[in-house]
């Protein structure tokens, strides 16, 4: 068998996998996507995903491991694929209204992907009120190989209500998987892996005496390419009611805001878009916390928040976390958005931002893309209460087999002793906030929902009022953005 049809895993996606250990961990991520009218057969649905996997050929390969734990699993072709084990259909019991969409997603979301197979499933589920069905989607994040890999929902839809037809020449379906790797031939790829960290080591420590400068430079790039470390000097976040133990279940629930409302804030009071959904987030944090009667005076917890950003105009863009203050104990909604503002033109100074232009490019980001992304970063996780992710989607309809596109729900991970993930993207005009919760931790997981729309509300009123931040009207200095939805020019 050619070496290419045996790729090891690297360093971080073998975490990925070893992080599962735990019965409460589970390290896929994917979204809801919302269509109207009925659904198409399930037959044309497996035909659609069997021809569009050619985008996305990582989809058909599966976990091989050496024997005796020798060296790291690789990726190959499941000779053994079957589309109707990955794309299932399920029905939900009448109403069909959202919370029995969020609660089955959940409970979909609650289960671990069989690591004998590809790592992927796709549900249909059909029975949705207002004649409607929706696809939920789910993939491990080191499946995931990369932020500009495409999701599969991404590669199923189109912009045109016709489906695009096979490339020419394309047998859909059709293609064949050479033999899975013998146990040899896995420990031979494990012993040349080895060979070649014996060999390179000590040329990297010759290139470190003879040439400094140039090890320190290639070193720093290193690390801008892992995305950036937490720095040392940050101190443990403060203890909440966000960060307990997690058991294996999960709770999701959904908040849906205009994007025009989010610009407007923006506008009015400074700062990025990202400032705003960060604001938003926070004052939901501190709703939540007062219908719980929790004490909320003088709490202030910490956000990471992934931000797109290169380290010279010319390289090419990665994934980095930056931390950010949520000012728990403010009551002045426009207080905490100008202590965020401020934290994060900071935590982002002198570096190049990506404008929305190039994120919604042919190398636009896909949301699970960037999640498994922050999941490689060597982060301490003892550093933050929450994460916060925030990914443009598309500006305009799109259509999966003629059905339109009417909403998507991002959903996020949990990890560690975070009881909370919040995942945003948007859709034609629509800020999606997609919020993962324990189930048992986070039983009003809906109070956290309603605190986003409550946010906004607040933040609206104080503009509409005409008041204004000191820091309104001022740029963002050149300071990174983040993958957000609505930074974009109108």
């Amino acid at each position: 068998m050619s070496q290419a049809h045996l790729n090891e895993l690297t360093a971080a996606d073998a975490s990925l996998l070893r992080e599962e250990r735990a019965a409460s961990a589970h390290m896929h991520v994917g979204g809801v996507s919302l269509f109207a009218g009925p659904p198409p057969s399930i037959q044309d649905i497996r035909a659609h995903v069997l021809a569009r996997l050619e985008r996305v050929p990582r989809y058909r390969t599966t976990l091989v491991r050496p024997p005796l734990g020798i060296g790291r699993p690789h990726w190959a072709v499941d000779p053994n694929f079957g589309i109707e084990y990955h794309v299932r259909h399920v029905a939900l019991p009448c109403p069909g209204d959202e919370r029995e969409l969020l609660t089955a997603t959940a409970r979909l979301f609650s289960q671990r992907l069989d690591r004998r197979r590809p790592l992927w499933e796709l549900w249909v589920v059909e029975g949705v009120e207002d004649e409607r069905f929706a696809i939920v989607t789910k993939s491990h994040q080191a499946l995931v190989d990369g932020v500009v890999t495409l999701d599969l929902m991404e590669a199923l839809l189109d912009a045109d209500p016709e489906p695009a037809p096979p490339e020419p020449g394309a047998r859909p379906g059709r293609w064949l998987a050479p033999p899975l790797p013998t146990s040899a031939q896995l420990v031979a790829s494990a012993v040349r892996e080895a060979g070649r960290m014996v060999v390179d080591r000590p040329v990297r420590l010759a290139a470190a005496v003879t040439r400094p400068a140039e090890a320190l430079a290639e070193a720093a790039a290193g690390a801008a390419g892992l995305g950036g470390r937490v720095s040392r000097r940050l101190k443990p976040a403060p203890p909440s009611p966000l960060n307990v133990p997690i058991g294996p279940h999960r709770r999701l629930a959904r908040a849906a805001v205009p994007l025009a409302d989010l610009k407007r804030v923006k506008d009015t009071f400074g700062g990025s878009v990202n400032d705003a959904v960060l604001a938003l987030v926070a004052g939901a944090v501190r709703h939540w916390m007062t219908e719980r009667g929790l004490q909320t005076t003088g709490v202030e917890l910490r956000v990471a928040v992934p931000l797109a950003v290169q380290a010279r105009r010319r390289e090419p863009r990665t994934i980095t976390l930056v931390h950010a203050p949520l000012p728990i104990g403010e009551a002045d909604p426009l207080v905490r958005l100008e202590r965020i503002r401020r934290a994060m033109s900071e935590n982002t100074a002198g570096r190049h931002p990506l404008t929305a232009e190039r994120l919604t490019s042919a190398e636009r980001f896909a949301l699970p893309s960037v999640l498994a992304q922050v999941s490689r970063l060597e982060m301490d996780t003892r550093r933050f209460n929450l994460v916060v992710s925030n990914v443009p989607g598309p500006r305009s309809d799109e259509f999966f087999l003629g059905r339109r596109l009417q909403a998507t729900i991002p959903i996020p991970f949990l990890s560690g002793d975070r009881t909370l993930a919040i995942a945003v993207t948007s859709y034609a005009g629509t800020a999606e906030f997609g919020l993962l919760g324990d189930l048992d931790k986070l039983a009003d997981l809906d109070i956290l929902a309603d605190g986003v729309t409550r946010s906004l509300a607040e933040l609206l009123e104080l503009a509409a009022d005409g008041r204004r931040s000191r820091s309104a009207g001022r740029g963002t200095g050149g300071r990174a953005t983040a993958p957000t939805p609505t930074d974009r020019p109108d």
